[in-house]
């Protein structure tokens, strides 16, 4: 898969990007039986009462075919196609997500350094639960970042209730369709299930400049399983994504490994001596 230059465009205005049926049904039926799997044995699954979020870290990292979608070409080309063919993948989280999220961004970089990949598992409409985004609202200079305001009290600043913010687009999702967003944006979603199945991957520039490292480490000490205190076996990712990785793979995951382990050398992976 390659971006056209309007889709590159498009992102680089609003934020944010929508590929409909980028995975075929058989893909995505696979892809969902995975995501079953690791929160059922390794995501705490099986206690999901619907009261509160469960979340897990390194959703595709557990078996060899989850791993596999960073090899998917349509994947690789999506994110390559928005921060380059060298991105850095530094992991996700897995979910069973619970009623209304708030908005939020994810990220306060001020420029375009990490993205989210979302995959939602189940189908969303505006009223069950889908994603919804202010289109431009990752850009430093936007009203929202520019005058302060908290969009989950606009019932009493503006007598519009969050869910109907000005602006806001709803973005209806089947699975196999996949989200792209800068981290900076700003997201939520309103009228969900009980038990919607979502997860990320989240992905930043290869840095290369001073600067571009600095902002690295910083998001790798917050971002990763060693900043949440998280011991994977390791390092920044579980064995299997780097056991089955491929010499391409590698380009995404060779810079995260190498800082996640200056970060937190307490779980750096021991490798054995030849």
């Amino acid at each position: 898969m390659q971006l056209t230059q309007a889709q590159v465009n498009f992102f680089n205005t609003f934020g944010y990007l929508a590929i409909r049926n980028l995975f075929s049904a058989d893909e995505i039926a696979r892809i969902t039986e995975g995501i079953e799997w690791s929160i059922q044995n390794r995501g705490g699954g099986t206690n999901h009462d619907g009261s509160k979020r469960t979340m897990f870290g390194g959703p595709i990292a557990h078996t060899p075919e989850m791993c596999a979608i960073l090899d998917h070409p349509g994947i690789v080309g999506l994110i390559s196609g928005v921060i380059g063919e060298d991105f850095n993948y530094c992991s996700g989280d897995g979910n069973y997500y619970t009623g209304n999220t708030r908005w939020h961004p994810d990220g306060n970089w001020g420029q375009l350094f990490a993205v989210k990949v979302a995959f939602y598992l189940d189908p969303l409409t505006r009223d069950t639960g889908c994603l919804r985004v202010i289109p431009g609202s990752q850009s430093p200079d936007h009203y929202i970042r520019r005058e302060k305001i908290n969009l989950n009290n606009s019932e009493e600043l503006f007598g519009v209730p969050p869910s109907e913010f000005p602006g806001n687009v709803p973005l209806e999702t089947q699975p196999g369709d996949i989200v792209i967003f800068n981290h900076d944006l700003y997201h939520a979603a309103y009228g969900g299930s009980q038990r919607r199945r979502m997860f990320t991957m989240n992905c930043t520039r290869h840095a290369t400049t001073p600067e571009d490292l600095a902002t690295a480490h910083k998001y790798l000490s917050i971002h990763s399983a060693g900043g949440g205190n998280f011991d994977t076996g390791a390092g920044m990712f579980f064995p299997t994504m780097i056991d089955t990785a491929n010499e391409q793979r590698m380009v995404h995951l060779a810079q995260p490994i190498a800082i996640h382990d200056e970060l937190f050398p307490q779980f750096a992976r021991k490798r054995k001596a030849a």
